[in-house]
């Protein structure tokens, strides 16, 4: 069941970061314009006629979200340290309630990046696609966030607080380079483009690139983004169970 309060509670706390609003919504827009001015001439499939600002777009959407979605989940390090995930098992507020609560102000806080970047690439570069493209193009990778959230609330579970930090950022980096967000896969090593289908970055991506230059296939995105999502929101109600036990 989701506890409406609690989710509402979750998203303000976490909206009042400055420092949150910068790493996951200004750093993705400036990287944005960095490599539309780096990458921006080329194109991916010259038959196509498919320009680097509209993919460049997507990734770095997908980057955002990622980031803003794990970010939302590895506090729970810092709420297990201090005390506080022990307190709210005395509350009302069911373990289900808690971490989907979770998992939801993971998308939630995802949705700004979601909206900002598009409208920079419209404003700055005029990325223009039809209705279903954009669509597809933001509440796709926007959906596709949900393993990360549900990634972010296992290195929660597994991680302390003062860890995290390094933890998630080494992560988010490593998913980013390898995933083919920072970079174009089309630039990449072939063996890089071997090791990035097993990543969900990399799919989450694709989701959107799907939408203009049909990169990947959307049902093979999704079939891929929804094994990760059983397999990590198992571990993490796993994980929840033993701590609770413990508890």
């Amino acid at each position: 069941m989701i506890h409406t309060g609690y989710l509402v509670f979750e998203l303000r706390r976490t909206m009042r970061s400055t420092r949150f609003l910068v790493f996951t919504v200004a750093f993705p827009i400036v990287l944005f314009v960095f490599f539309s001015q780096l990458f921006g001439n080329d194109t991916p499939d010259n038959a196509a006629g498919i320009d680097y600002h509209s993919v460049i777009m997507i990734n770095m959407t997908a980057w955002g979200a990622m980031s803003a979605a794990l970010y939302s989940g590895a506090r729970v390090a810092v709420e297990r340290g201090s005390g506080w995930q022990r307190q709210l098992r005395l509350t009302p507020l069911s373990g289900v309630g808690y971490l989907t609560g979770k998992g939801l102000s993971g998308l939630g806080v995802a949705l700004p990046v979601v909206i900002l970047v598009p409208l920079v690439a419209i404003t700055t570069q005029g990325v223009r696609l039809s209705g279903a493209q954009w669509v597809q193009a933001t509440v796709g990778i926007w959906l596709a966030a949900i393993p990360f959230a549900l990634l972010g609330l296992l290195l929660g579970q597994l991680g302390t607080s003062d860890s995290m930090q390094s933890i998630t950022s080494m992560l988010m980096m490593v998913l980013a380079i390898l995933g083919g967000l920072w970079v174009p896969i089309e630039v990449l090593p072939d063996w890089m483009h071997q090791l990035a289908r097993v990543l969900p970055s990399y799919w989450m991506s694709q989701v959107g690139r799907s939408a203009v230059d049909h990169h990947e296939a959307l049902s093979s995105c999704a079939l891929v983004l929804a094994v990760w999502t059983v397999v990590l929101g198992g571990l993490v109600a796993l994980r929840y169970r033993r701590d609770s036990a413990r508890g």
